[in-house]
């Protein structure tokens, strides 16, 4: 995607998503997923990567729900496998888990598909209606996508990286993708920023690799 359209849906993003709520829920999703974690650690190695995924929903899910109440962002409630939702601006704000590279996942549920037909004013942004009278994108879903290694030898007890993302309205493609570093950037130096090449790594510096196999997504 052209650095232009990037810009102009970051720029888009901050203008309704306050710091502050990007930074409490990169901090909410790091803890979620280790409490995930300790719950999860010591199970047979035949259950562990169903017991990680589903801990994962529900402590990462809790920790969202944290994060969007503390700062005013209007949270549903949280009640068994339902969605975690929060408004920022005229955003609404979801959240999902993968593995990484694996970008498909959202599709699968459908009120994730249903939140994401506002997006739909963001394909008309994107392809150059912005302007027009009446186009200019006025709500969007955004969803703070938490990727996860899998497999022998992987660390699981945090996610690899964490991106911001925008689906199109039917979650085939993603019109806005950006690691939570590089997207945290942009307040600062505003909403163009240098892009970066390396994929970032939350625990960089572990050097403890985890013996068991596997890892649940969500």
């Amino acid at each position: 995607m052209p650095n232009t359209a990037r810009d102009s849906i970051a720029e888009f993003l901050i203008a309704n998503i306050p710091k502050r709520i990007v930074l409490s829920i990169e901090e909410a999703l790091i803890v979620g997923a280790q409490r995930a974690y300790a719950a999860a650690r010591g199970m047979d190695k035949g259950h562990l990567a169903n017991a990680l995924g589903q801990d994962r929903h529900f402590h990462m899910n809790e920790g969202f729900h944290r994060a969007l109440a503390a700062n005013c962002a209007n949270p549903t409630p949280l009640k068994g496998n339902s969605l975690v939702t929060g408004t920022a601006g005229s955003i609404t704000l979801g959240r999902l888990n993968t593995s990484i590279g694996v970008w498909n996942r959202g599709r699968s549920s459908v009120m994730r598909r249903e939140l994401c037909e506002q997006n739909k004013h963001i394909a008309q942004f994107l392809q150059g209606d912005l302007f027009r009278v009446g186009t200019a994108p006025t709500a969007c879903t955004i969803f703070f996508v938490a990727c996860f290694a899998r497999g022998p030898g992987c660390v699981l007890e945090s996610p690899e990286s964490i991106h911001v993302a925008v689906p199109e309205m039917e979650m085939k493609e993603w019109l806005f993708r950006e690691p939570l570093s590089m997207f945290l950037a942009r307040y600062d130096h505003g909403t163009q920023v240098q892009a970066d090449r390396v994929t970032p790594k939350l625990k960089a510096a572990v050097q403890q690799r985890d013996k068991m196999l596997g890892s649940g997504d969500e």
